[in-house]
């Protein structure tokens, strides 16, 4: 297993630098991106009211923490696999995917805000957060798997 790693040296390099990156958003994410709900949730949410946010603003930076995270997952999914066919169907589902979650965040904080607090919670952590990497490395790596 080091043997393989030692002569992998590049592609360990720059998968660890992709993982950086996405470290980097995580930790600057105050100072990069407008989102009030980061400290909103942090706190005892349950009983307080909404912050008051700039709709068109947020809905701008939730998208662009989104495009980020996935321009990343997608260079990492590239270093890992080397398959074309791989990255244009993760492109696809990205993009369904954060199509999806945009519109369901924007819909749930305008016509049900207060009450579905968790729904709004969740939704927004999968729009911020790089989790469908995390799902598709496994599942990517069991289909390669299963085709050898």
């Amino acid at each position: 297993m080091l043997q393989q790693v030692l002569q992998n040296k590049e592609k360990v390099f720059w998968a660890l630098f992709l993982i950086g990156l996405l470290v980097c958003i995580r930790l600057f994410e105050n100072q990069l991106f407008y989102d009030p709900f980061l400290n909103y949730f942090k706190s005892e949410y349950a009983h307080l009211p909404f912050p008051r946010i700039n709709i068109f603003k947020l809905f701008f930076s939730l998208g662009m923490r989104f495009y980020l995270n996935s321009v990343i997952s997608l260079l990492l999914l590239y270093v890992i696999f080397k398959d074309k066919k791989m990255i244009k169907f993760s492109m696809l589902l990205y993009m369904i995917l954060g199509s999806v979650l945009m519109i369901s965040f924007i819909f749930v904080l305008n016509f049900f805000g207060e009450e579905n607090k968790m729904t709004l919670f969740y939704i927004r952590r999968f729009l911020i957060q790089p989790i469908f990497i995390l799902l598709f490395i496994p599942a990517f790596y069991y289909q390669k798997q299963i085709k050898k």
